[in-house]
């Protein structure tokens, strides 16, 4: 591909991924996307044979990402992993607007379910149970969806530090056995 056209579907990509990971899959139409990438309409569809095409590219890109994410944090034993994939994760959300815009995309590039950040739940939730418990897995998935929903509210929760003091504070419990449910009288 030409230097240019490498540029332009770039931008075009980038835009995209600005305007989901900002504002939601509706604020990526057609126009504030090529508005936003500074191209025609005709650029765009020279690039992308539609706009749910464009959409899911921005979801492969980011998909790409958190497999790397994913296994750079797995090199470590799966409760290790699973904070070193979240504390990563909350970095990555907050430096990367293609990873923000990705999670919430499903397969086509539509917003419906699954979403990316379905599937990369449930990627990580095999890994823990690899190795350790299903309720260590549980808990893995909540604590990861939190960190990841709250940080849409506000961008201090993705900070590498909170979740390096969320996952302080459970360490203590981890290391120990989970309490199993109660038995009934």
């Amino acid at each position: 591909m030409q230097e240019r056209a490498k540029r332009t579907r770039e931008a075009l990509i980038r835009a995209t991924a600005e305007l989901i990971g900002d504002g939601g899959p509706n604020a990526a139409g057609l126009v504030n996307v090529c508005r936003t990438a500074g191209v025609s309409r005709g650029a765009l569809y020279h690039h992308f044979d539609t706009m749910e095409a464009l959409v899911a590219a921005v979801r492969l890109k980011a998909r790409k990402e958190l497999d790397v994410l994913i296994e750079d944090a797995f090199e470590t034993p799966a409760y290790a992993g699973a904070a070193r994939f979240s504390t990563s994760l909350g970095r990555a959300l907050g430096e990367d607007v293609t990873l923000r815009a990705g999670l919430q995309l499903g397969p086509s590039g539509s917003d419906g379910s699954p979403r990316l950040f379905d599937e990369v739940l449930g990627l990580v939730r095999g890994r823990v149970s690899e190795c350790e418990a299903d309720d260590l897995a549980d808990l893995v998935m909540v604590v990861t969806a939190g960190l990841e929903s709250l940080g849409r509210r506000d961008a201090a929760w993705w900070d590498p530090g909170t979740a390096e003091r969320v996952w302080s504070l459970l360490e203590p419990l981890l290391s120990s056995p989970l309490p199993g449910p109660s038995a009934a009288g």
